[in-house]
């Protein structure tokens, strides 16, 4: 991927400061469910699979259970309409959520607080423009 850089904490800070702690929650949740979307029920933390499992090997490894950025943000569209219906933008812009690079700013918060964890080619340009949020939404009126 090669377009790992480290976050400049204070602007992720600054920046995530503007957004209600129900915007994190919904995030939060929000990543459980691509999660789920994407590896389905055995992506749940802490699950552990034989890493030989075809081959008869018994050694275990954690089973991943990582999303991109873009993952996050393409599942985060369809939670929010599970969750709102129709309301959906209006619900995420309320919160001030009006960019998928919201969404960065609001994982990158956790993560600095230790609530989510970022892999080394993970980067919060991973947010930026996955979708313009007045055509995933419908343009606010």
């Amino acid at each position: 991927m090669g377009r790992s850089r480290a976050p400049d904490w204070e602007a992720v800070r600054q920046r995530a400061a503007q957004f209600p702690p129900t915007a994190f929650q919904f995030v939060r949740d929000g990543l459980g469910y691509t999660v789920r979307r994407i590896h389905g029920e055995g992506g749940v933390s802490g699950t552990r699979v034989p890493a030989g499992a075809a081959t008869g090997q018994t050694e275990t490894e954690p089973r991943t259970r990582h999303v991109t950025g873009t993952q996050l943000c393409l599942g985060l569209r369809e939670f929010a309409y599970a969750q709102y219906g129709a309301l959906a933008g209006t619900v995420l812009r309320r919160w001030g959520i009006e960019s998928t690079e919201d969404f960065g700013a609001i994982v990158y918060a956790m993560i600095e607080q230790g609530e989510m964890r970022a892999g080394p080619e993970d980067s919060f340009d991973d947010f930026c423009g996955v979708y313009e949020f007045d055509e995933a939404f419908g343009i606010q009126v």
